[in-house]
């Protein structure tokens, strides 16, 4: 055992000794019926619970609608200080280890070698991490901030930033609302990612412990890891992702939806969205089928190229030189106004602040055992610097442009020709409103529409396989069957939830499961710190 209340590593994979070994025996997992892998307390918790709260939110879908709605306003409207704060906590504790000797530390020992390219790499981290959620907001985000700042709060006090534009300026507002956009989908999500997927990787492939957020807190809680404060850990982890992702299953139906009907008169309503939820869960069930390797990365290789044709086409037949030089400008602005945007005590108007940082964050948050897990298995090999800067700077860098080129695009419809089309539009339609002005408008919906539904696929059966890993006790190769349940049940809570309250109610349960696992994460820095320092010199 170290100073630091780690098992003591030995050689390059520093894999603990026989005192993990007994802690390994506490959490075997036994086989229950249809051979599901089962790993009690934490399968029997979490799923009777989700199976409870699906037929609740159906059987009383008025009440829960109500319910949804006035738990997502009290938590952002209290606790919003909160959020901000910590995602600032996980920005800073990244870039630190970036800097520091500890970035020089291998994933799996020095002699580990990657398992994946830079290219497979990229795609299945970027496709897991927010592949519906920039479809969804890529044109709405930019025109909802840019329209606050030009209109709605001209003439604010400066005590108002980061949101008050000056009257009439459209340049000031869409440096303002850019910056805010981007605030929203760089660091600071990729840095909560990043801290979640490098402690599991790091407790799971150098000190041996298994693949599940609980390993994570040895250094908090010793062999106590194994018992109910692991599970209690666990089952939150199982909690939080699992209505994370219904959150983004349920925008990529309301997208998909709406996209439908743009192009072929697809109504409009929860019949749609349901089979639509239904439909897609089953391609899921069948990439998960199909494992890591099969089912996920071709999805997710597929996906990228996709999403860089997507891209392309916009910059090209856009305002090419806009986008291309907004890039830099929109990052200029991003950075200006960083320090108002993160402030946590600020007084941002409370719709910005509240509406959109304090749910973004809590998002993130919930969506963070799923993707940090899927980023942790696919990141043997690496070096925590190496490994910190893909996760934050790679994605970062992409984001800012996707943004640039939708929003912008979208931005400069409005000021340059007039075009009110994109500003009258729903939400969910405002990426097609963007597309049908510009050519090839019918192919581009098109092409929209399947990356929205693979998308859709990529983060469901992502999700499913985390999920498992998780209650089957850290193993990656549990039973088909059990994969099965829980991709399953993802589409079941997602269908539960839009019929219980719609978006309104996802948003809701993002924002609850996020909010005690902010805790988990920040002391999960502290653990992950205590892991590194335990790592041969």
């Amino acid at each position: 055992m170290s100073d630091d209340g780690i098992p003591a590593p030995e050689g390059d994979a520093a894999l603990i000794d026989t005192e993990y070994e007994i802690g390994q025996d506490n959490i075997t997992t036994t086989v229950g019926p249809f051979g599901l892998d089962i790993h009690n307390p934490v399968f029997l918790v979490s799923g009777l619970s989700i199976v409870i709260f699906v037929l609740a939110t159906l059987a009383f879908q008025e009440q829960a609608g109500a319910l949804f709605t006035d738990l997502r306003n009290w938590l952002t409207a209290t606790f919003d200080w909160f959020f901000l704060l910590a995602g600032n906590i996980f920005v800073i504790f990244c870039l630190f280890l970036i800097v520091s000797p500890y970035g020089k530390v291998r994933i799996g020992g020095q002699e580990a070698s990657p398992d994946y390219s830079y290219s497979g790499w990229f795609a299945m981290l970027f496709a897991a991490g927010m592949g519906i959620g920039l479809m969804f907001y890529g044109v709405s985000e930019p025109i909802s901030h840019f329209s606050s700042s030009f209109a709605e709060n001209a003439g604010a006090p400066e005590s108002w930033a980061p949101l008050a534009g000056a009257p009439g300026d459209a340049e000031a507002a869409r440096h303002l609302g850019m910056a805010a956009t981007i605030f929203h989908w760089a660091l600071h999500p990729w840095a909560i990612y990043a801290v979640v997927a490098l402690s599991l990787a790091l407790f799971s492939f150098n000190k041996g412990l298994p693949l599940t957020v609980r390993s994570v807190f040895y250094p908090i809680f010793g062999e106590r890891v194994w018992g109910w404060p692991g599970h209690i850990i666990d089952i939150m982890a199982v909690f939080a992702t699992l209505f994370g992702l219904a959150t983004s299953l349920g925008f990529g139906a309301e997208q998909a939806n709406a996209g439908l009907n743009h192009l072929f008169g697809v109504p409009v309503n929860d019949v749609s969205k349901v089979l639509l939820i239904a439909l897609i869960t089953g391609f899921a069930l069948l990439s998960v089928v199909a494992g890591l390797d099969a089912g996920v990365k071709r999805l997710s290789e597929i996906n990228m190229a996709l999403a860089a044709l997507l891209l392309i086409f916009v910059i090209i037949v856009g305002p090419t030189m806009a986008i291309l030089t907004g890039f830099f400008t929109n990052l200029k602005a991003y950075v200006v106004e960083l320090p108002a945007l993160s402030n946590p005590f600020g007084r941002a108007d409370d719709n910005f602040r509240q509406g959109w940082t304090a749910f973004y964050w809590a998002w993130w948050i919930s969506w963070s055992p799923f993707v940090g897990m899927f980023i942790a298995r696919v990141s043997r090999g690496r070096t925590v610097r190496e490994f910190l800067v893909a996760v934050l700077i790679v994605p970062m860098l992409v984001s800012v442009l996707w943004m640039t080129a939708f929003g912008g695009t979208a931005i400069s419809q409005i000021v340059n020709d007039g075009y009110t089309a994109v500003t009258d539009a729903a939400l969910e339609l405002k990426l097609f409103a963007m597309l049908e002005a510009l050519p090839l408008k019918s192919i581009t919906s098109l092409i929209a529409i399947v990356l929205v539904v693979v998308f859709f696929v990529t983060s469901s059966d992502s999700g499913s396989l985390v999920i498992d890993t998780i209650t089957a006790g850290g193993k990656v190769d549990a039973p088909v069957p059990q994969r099965v349940f829980w991709a399953s049940f993802e589409g079941l809570v997602a269908i539960a939830l839009l019929l219980g309250g719609g978006l309104g109610a996802l948003q809701a349960m993002a924002v609850s499961t996020g909010f005690p696992f902010t805790i988990v994460l920040l002391l999960a820095c502290y653990a992950t710190w205590q892991g590194l320092r335990s790592e041969p010199k």
